[in-house]
């Protein structure tokens, strides 16, 4: 007689993918069977998308050992609280740091260059002739980055831009005199940061205080000409000041892969503007990097199954 799978809530659908890869080790139950009976034969938790556990939601869940999320932000989980309760939590670091650069390059290159204002004007009826004085955009190779979160991402994200030969700015909690002088780049405050770059990169995680790290006061500190690039998470930008600043062209353009809330409503006022470039939160979106995270994500949840300590835990700050 087969072995029962020890159940794991899960905020289904996963992709096929990832399901082939958990199904032959776990059950995988859908998330409002935390308010099931049954509940407490729940021996884990799987994060997919950003569902929130919280201590309400291990209450219920007496049994669970560990939870591992798929995905480096771990701003949806209450990690002190799990912790305290002696439960690991797991995420993937690491192996999604250069595809969330491209996707930062991708976005600034875009902003910058107007790359879907241009590829609507291309496919659109009023196309008839070629125009050099027509969409003119910023300049990319030769200008000012500012990176605020010299992290792993924000290091790759320095990497490309020196590629583009740009001068490159950083603010971070702590210094980083390795990557000065391995990448060429220049620490300064956040003031300056502002002021001096013509694309700013934000890299840093969620945390309280890099929530509306970029809020109303902050955007009139930026260059009328500068780009805002977002691949850290939706609320480290005030949405309604941005919105503003980009109405009124306070700033040039925003390149965002998150946005708060995410996804924004479907009338929100920044949706309708043309010099925002908005992505559904693809920063670690290819192949690849995506298969590398369930496999990570499956080793956590199988040591924490086991009792076993967890090759990729978060650890609680």
């Amino acid at each position: 007689m087969p072995s029962v799978l020890p159940k794991v809530l899960a905020d289904l659908p996963l992709s096929q993918a990832v399901g082939d890869l958990l199904k032959p080790h776990v059950d995988l139950v859908p998330w409002d069977a935390a308010d099931q009976s049954g509940a407490d034969a729940v021996v884990a938790v799987y994060t997919y998308g950003h569902p929130t556990v919280n201590g309400s939601l291990l209450d219920k869940l007496p049994k669970v050992r560990v939870i591992s999320n798929f995905g480096v932000g771990v701003d949806h989980i209450d990690v002190p609280e799990a912790t305290r309760r002696g439960i690991p939590v797991g995420n993937t670091p690491g192996v999604l740091d250069g595809a969330t650069a491209d996707m930062a390059f991708t976005l600034l290159l875009a902003a910058g260059r107007r790359l879907v204002e241009g590829d609507r004007y291309a496919r659109g009826p009023n196309f008839l002739r070629y125009d050099p004085s027509y969409m003119l955009g910023r300049e990319i190779h030769g200008t000012t980055v500012g990176i605020f979160g010299m992290g792993r991402i924000g290091s790759q994200v320095a990497r490309r831009a020196r590629g583009f030969d740009m001068n490159v700015l950083y603010h971070n909690r702590n210094r980083r005199p390795d990557v000065e002088q391995a990448l060429g780049v220049r620490y300064a405050l956040r003031d300056e940061v502002l002021a001096q770059s013509d694309y700013v990169v934000l890299t840093v995680p969620l945390t309280a205080e890099t929530r509306h790290l970029i809020g109303r006061a902050e955007l009139a500190k930026m260059k009328s000409t500068a780009i805002l690039i977002n691949v850290a998470r939706g609320p480290v930008v005030d949405t309604d000041a941005l919105t503003e600043a980009l109405a009124r062209r306070q700033i040039y353009a925003a390149g965002l892969d998150v946005t708060d809330p995410e996804p924004l409503p479907r009338g929100h006022p920044l949706l309708k503007l043309d010099n925002v470039t908005i992505v559904p939160h693809l920063g670690s979106a290819t192949d690849q990097t995506r298969g590398r995270m369930a496999e990570m994500s499956l080793k956590n949840l199988l040591a924490g199954l086991q009792k076993e300590a967890l090759p990729f835990r978060v650890v609680a700050k």
